[in-house]
């Protein structure tokens, strides 16, 4: 069990790293509304901008807890409750503005992981 707990830390923390370090000012087709970077998204989302700096300071200080949880156990369940109950708020945006589901599809499987570490 432990080996699966250490995948699913390194998929959750490189997953968020790569979504807000290297591909914020990308165009995917998971973004939310129409919207064409991160930044974009937040606005869709009806957030303020200070929004999309904390919920992006969250989610990577949620990362990097999970990545130094492989060397120090003790801040996987921090880590993994803060992403779970982001990547919550990210599902529920989502269907706010009626995204199809596989929109949402990656924040609900994050969602499901961090889940799984906290009762893992």
């Amino acid at each position: 069990m432990d080996i699966i707990s250490d995948i699913i830390q390194l998929i959750i923390a490189l997953g968020i790293f790569n979504v807000w370090l290297l591909r914020p000012k990308l165009s995917t087709s998971f973004r939310g509304g129409e919207s064409k970077s991160l930044k974009d998204e937040f606005k869709a989302y009806g957030l303020p901008e200070w929004a999309f700096y904390t919920v992006g300071t969250l989610k990577l200080t949620a990362a990097v807890l999970l990545l130094v949880g492989l060397i120090v156990p003790v801040v996987i369940l921090p880590g993994a409750g803060l992403m779970a109950v982001l990547m919550l708020g990210a599902v529920a945006m989502h269907a706010k503005v009626g995204d199809p589901a596989i929109r949402y599809l990656p924040a609900a499987v994050m969602l499901v992981m961090s889940l799984f570490l906290l009762i893992g």
